[in-house]
């Protein structure tokens, strides 16, 4: 299907998870400029386009190996709705989440979730263990991938690019 043959509804929802992926885009920026793994996320209410939760990634910075921008934002839109289960809301991240992301994604109860670039290395959600396809996986939110990927995978390479010695 062309886009112009698209359906209004479709465009609509193309330019909705561009739109919200930019955001997350911004915070993975940000993140590279503090040293930190190009990542950021945002969690989305898709009834109002709110955005509940922002992340970017900050283990170095923060001294925590889960400070994924994944788990940061879920963190924030929990206590922002005053309830762990973020049922029904939108995760967007620039990259495949990790197994650690993935379950705490799974554990929030995460509606859907839309990625950009694919990790073959770290990647557990079409790489890897595929966790939301295993069956001790209790839930498991519609997962898309490729919005910005090209984005997002250039920011990846460019920040790696740079730290590597001549």
């Amino acid at each position: 299907m062309t886009a112009s043959a698209a359906p209004a509804w479709v465009l609509g929802m193309e330019n909705h998870d561009r739109a919200k992926m930019r955001i997350a885009l911004e915070l993975a920026q940000a993140a590279a400029a503090a040293g930190e793994t190009p990542v950021g996320a945002v969690v989305v209410d898709p009834s109002t386009g709110e955005i509940l939760g922002r992340g970017a990634n900050g283990p170095i910075g923060r001294s925590d190996p889960t400070a994924h921008a994944e788990i940061l934002a879920l963190r924030e839109a929990a206590a922002r709705v005053g309830n762990y289960r973020l049922t029904d809301l939108e995760l967007f991240v620039t990259l495949e989440p990790c197994a650690m992301c993935a379950g705490a994604i799974s554990h929030a109860r995460i509606g859907r979730l839309v990625f950009g670039a694919e990790d073959p290395k770290g990647g557990a959600v079409v790489n890897g263990p595929r966790f939301f396809e295993q069956p001790t996986c209790h839930w498991r939110p519609r997962a898309e991938g490729g919005v910005l990927a090209e984005d997002s995978s250039a920011l990846l390479k460019g920040f790696f690019r740079s730290r590597r010695k001549p």
